[in-house]
Order: C-alpha cells, then sequence, then structure tokens
C-alpha cells in the first residue's frame, strides 16, 4: 500500500466538519491529503496538505482538482458528477462511483431506484414543478398532510417539510419535488454500511435517531438503538440489501423508519460518512472515518463494534444568533465524566447551523442518555 508516507495523494471532495474527521485519519497514517471547498474558511484547511477554494458544482473546477489526486472521495453529495464520471473513465479512482452518486443525488430518482430494486419505502408522487404539485393538491389528487421533498441539493433538514395546509406550501421553493406519504413513525433509525472494492461488507450498528421537530435536524444519536434484536436484524437484512443494490464502495449511511405497524421502510442514504456515526470515534472499536479510508484504500475493514453504549447530542446554532461563535457553558460540560465535545472549527453562527457535537459514553445507555439531556440544556451556542 504506497499512500502511507508517500506522494500519493487522496482528494476530498467538501471541506467540512466530515472532511475534518476524515483527516484525523489521514494524517495519524502519514497519508497525503487535497480538499477543495467552497469556502475560505473551511474547517479542512488547518489540517490537510494541500487546500484548493472551488466551487463543487462546477465540471472545470472539480476536474482540474481531480487530475492531481489518485484517489477521489466527497464529504458531500453536491458536487459535480460528471466531472467525477469522466475523472473515473481517465483512471482516477472515484468513491463512491458517480453512477451510484448521481441517483442518490436525486431524491426523485433516489426513490425510483428503491421502487425498482423491491426496497420497502413510503408512498410517493413526482411533480416537475411546485405549480404541479399545487394543481394536484387542488384537484383532490394530493391530500394534507405530505412531506414535500425538493428533487435535489437538499441536506441536514433543508429541502423536506412536512405540509399541512396551502400556506405551507406556498413556502416551500420552486423547482421539481415529491409528495411522500406521512408515514405513522415509531422510531428513525439509522445502520452504517461499509464496502471495500474487494466486496468486503460490515455494518454498524443500528442507532436510534431523535429529531428536532421544528428544524428537521437530528438532536440526539443512540448507540445501540432501543429495539428489539428481531427489529435490529430486520433492519440490518434491509440496510444489507440497499447496499447491495447499489454496490458502493466506502460508506453509505442508510436512514430508516420503524413504522407504529413494527415495518422498516428506507427513508434515504448519504454516501458518506454521517452525522448519525460521530458516536463511533469515542464508542466504537472503529470510527466511521477511519472505516471510510480503509474502505477507499481497500484495506482490511475494521471492527465495528461498539465498546460501550454511545448517545451523540448535536451542538447547533442557537436560534436569534448571528455572528462569531461562542460555546457559552462548555466548561461544565466538559466537567462531566464520560462527555467528549468536537467544536467544527466554523467561526460564524447561525440559527440551527451545525457546530459541533458532543458524545456521551456510559455502560449504562439509559445513563448516556439522561447525561446527553443535560448537556444539551447547559452548553449554548451563541454569539459574541
Amino acid at each position: 500500500m504506497r499512500f502511507f508516507s508517500s506522494k500519493q495523494t487522496i482528494g476530498i471532495l467538501g471541506g467540512g466538519q466530515l472532511g475534518k474527521m476524515l483527516l484525523s485519519t489521514t494524517r495519524q497514517w502519514d497519508i497525503k491529503t487535497n480538499v477543495m471547498d467552497p469556502s475560505a474558511e473551511s474547517p479542512c484547511k488547518v489540517a490537510c496538505n494541500h487546500f484548493v477554494q472551488g466551487d463543487l458544482m462546477d465540471y472545470d473546477a472539480v476536474m482540474s482538482f481531480g487530475k492531481d489526486v489518485d484517489i477521489l472521495t466527497i464529504e458531500i453529495e453536491n458536487v459535480n458528477s460528471d466531472a467525477l464520471k469522466d475523472l473515473e473513465k481517465q483512471g482516477v479512482k472515484v468513491y463512491p462511483q458517480p453512477c451510484s452518486l448521481k441517483i442518490i443525488q436525486n431524491k426523485c430518482r433516489q426513490k425510483e431506484f428503491y421502487i425498482e430494486n423491491d426496497i420497502p419505502t413510503a408512498s410517493f408522487e413526482i411533480f416537475e414543478s411546485k405549480e404541479d404539485l399545487k394543481d394536484a393538491v387542488a384537484r383532490g389528487f394530493i391530500s394534507f398532510p405530505f412531506v414535500w421533498k425538493s428533487e435535489s441539493m437538499g441536506y441536514d433538514g433543508y429541502g423536506v417539510k412536512i405540509i399541512r395546509s396551502n400556506q405551507d406550501l406556498e413556502n416551500v421553493n420552486k423547482g421539481a419535488c415529491m409528495a411522500e406519504d406521512l408515514v405513522n413513525i415509531d422510531k428513525e433509525l439509522g445502520i452504517i454500511i461499509c464496502r471495500s472494492p474487494k466486496g468486503e461488507t460490515l455494518s454498524y450498528p443500528c442507532v436510534e435517531m431523535e429529531f428536532h421537530p421544528e428544524a428537521n435536524q437530528v438532536e440526539y444519536v443512540l448507540s445501540p438503538a432501543r429495539i428489539s434484536k428481531a427489529e435490529a436484524k430486520k433492519a440490518k437484512d434491509l440496510a444489507f440489501k440497499v447496499s447491495k443494490a447499489f454496490k458502493h464502495v466506502g460508506l453509505l449511511a442508510v436512514e430508516l423508519f420503524l413504522t407504529k405497524e413494527g415495518e422498516i421502510w428506507v427513508n434515504e442514504v448519504a454516501p458518506r460518512p454521517h452525522n448519525s456515526g460521530h458516536y463511533s470515534i469515542e464508542a466504537a472499536y472503529t470510527s466511521q472515518f477511519e472505516q471510510h479510508i480503509r474502505a477507499i484504500l481497500d484495506l482490511p475493514l475494521g471492527n465495528t463494534g461498539n465498546k460501550v453504549a454511545g448517545v451523540m447530542v448535536n451542538l447547533v446554532g442557537k436560534e436569534g444568533f448571528f455572528g462569531p461563535v461562542y460555546y457559552k457553558n462548555i466548561e461544565h460540560i466538559l466537567a462531566i465524566e464520560g462527555v467528549k465535545p468536537h467544536i467544527y472549527g466554523k467561526k460564524e453562527t447561525r440559527p440551527f447551523r451545525k457546530m459541533g457535537h458532543v458524545t456521551i459514553v456510559n455502560k449504562d445507555l439509559n445513563v448516556a442518555r439522561k447525561i446527553a439531556e443535560q448537556v444539551k440544556e447547559t452548553i449554548e451556542v451563541i454569539s459574541k
């Protein structure tokens, strides 16, 4: 393996917190990295070997960046997949593969993919525009409430909204979209699958995700999920089926619904490190970030099991605060046993912007969950 202490280079498209945490492994293993991100203040800038400021959706920028690396990966889906496809033709190893990424980037196409591959998911209808959806509602073909999802460019709760009235519908973005049935959810679950080029495939334990009702962002991630062994096996089997259908290389985070009726359906996937796997840095034998590097380099995959129970709390900007970030009361949470904060390096806060996370480890998951709530109530992400 020539990447260790050599000129062989991994390129990362996207320089946010996920990229920054990937770099913790590449620095540990002395692997050269190039990173491209639109922001000159990218969190990755301090830890990579070479940083390029550029538009991830610009074909020429991605092509130029990709020609200088040996393996190219992503930390965000919103990149120019046509450029990735052409780089792959030119011999650059691109993971996840552009053919899979192109499906995942388009939420409507992603849902069609599930139907084509007999993967259970919520019922949906696709519309070419917001106006077409409004017309379907007016004609009685679509009834409130339902979930509106933008066809593309959605992440961290953006591009997804529960529609309960005509006023809600007026407030969504224009463009192609889908109307998805509102699922009677018991729990929202997640499983991360890792797959190497040679086909070695492993899964992390099923986790449970608790969402903020307004921002539609994950507030807490609990590992392992508080579900039965039978439900966990059913979720794991479905996640492996999704992974096999995409034939991806690297990580695939599979978000799932456990319905009140006991069924498990796929919501959506992300072909990269994911918020639902942050707990793995402290709680698992192998973090999701190390695992992704292992996979794209075709190294043996690491142990995905938990050393201890873990709960992750997202640190997001408090409502009403904009500007230079200040982490109020961080010293108080650092005094609590088992609390491990991660600050992403974003200098400016705004409401609900992901600024960091905190992992709480404890042999008892219920104790960890109580401490997580204490952490959430104590620390505030505000501006100076």
